[in-house]
């Protein structure tokens, strides 16, 4: 199961809904990409969701 390591975001579940209003289940994956960063001096490889890789892009250096 895909899931970010910082935020904890993971898939959420829902209905596709079509023009006759019927319900059939579907999932919400969260967009998540593996990148590098550097923590504590160490190179270190997280999967995050892209929301949080912005916020990293700003706070921490991305490799």
């Amino acid at each position: 199961m895909a899931k970010c390591e910082l935020c904890g975001k993971k898939p959420m579940f829902g209905h596709n809904v079509s023009h006759s209003e019927r319900k059939t289940k579907r999932q919400f994956k969260p967009n998540i990409q593996k990148t590098t960063i550097v923590r504590d001096g160490r190179v270190v490889s997280i999967k995050v969701c892209a929301k949080c890789l912005k916020t990293l892009n700003k706070d921490i250096k991305i490799r």
